[in-house]
């Protein structure tokens, strides 16, 4: 019993090593959602530049969309929006923004200087929509269906290499599924 005993550290440093072997191989921006293959949940909120314009869900329906999930205070953000600014080029989807846990004035500012990609951007002021959509920060970005179906989503930056990968060969799904509908 007392060999054993001398023994514990090790097969406990041991076991903890393969744990952390094994979470080297995660890809953290694989975030499993439990909406994805659910409809967009149900909000009612302002956009960013018309405090007197409420948007809901059935403004996001009827087209192939991505949800942008931004705000000022991240820097992550602003490496992505250049890339931002050439996907809402396409006419194959619509881009919008949902302004996360921000200061209103400081986001009109930003898109301002920045250039404004989005169709509109969702004032998410507290967090709400965010809460809902199960967002842990930004960027993360939702790939909806034209039905209201949430089909993706992707945390961290988008970048061309990120678009080809992970985005453009569900977009081109889409677009086939739309069509075979008609």
């Amino acid at each position: 019993m007392g060999k054993l005993i001398r023994f514990l550290p090790l097969i406990l440093v041991i076991a903890l090593g393969v744990v952390l072997y094994r979470g080297l191989s995660l890809n953290p921006q694989d975030m499993p959602s439990a909406l994805v293959g659910q409809t967009m949940p149900n909000f009612s909120l302002q956009t960013l530049n018309d405090s007197e314009k409420l948007v809901t869900k059935t403004d996001l329906l009827g087209d192939i969309v991505l949800v942008n999930v931004w705000a000022t205070w991240c820097p992550t953000c602003k490496y992505e929006h250049p890339y931002l600014v050439d996907i809402a080029k396409d006419a194959q989807v619509k881009l919008y923004g949902l302004n996360y846990k921000d200061d209103r004035e400081a986001a009109q500012q930003w898109l301002k200087h920045y250039e404004d990609p989005y169709v509109f951007s969702i004032f998410d002021e507290e967090g709400t929509l965010g809460l809902n959509l199960g967002v842990y920060g930004a960027p993360e970005t939702f790939v909806i269906d034209h039905h209201g179906t949430i089909r993706k989503r992707f945390a961290g930056a988008i970048d061309t290499r990120v678009w080809r990968r992970e985005f453009e060969p569900l977009i081109a799904q889409l677009i086939e599924e739309k069509k075979q509908e008609k």
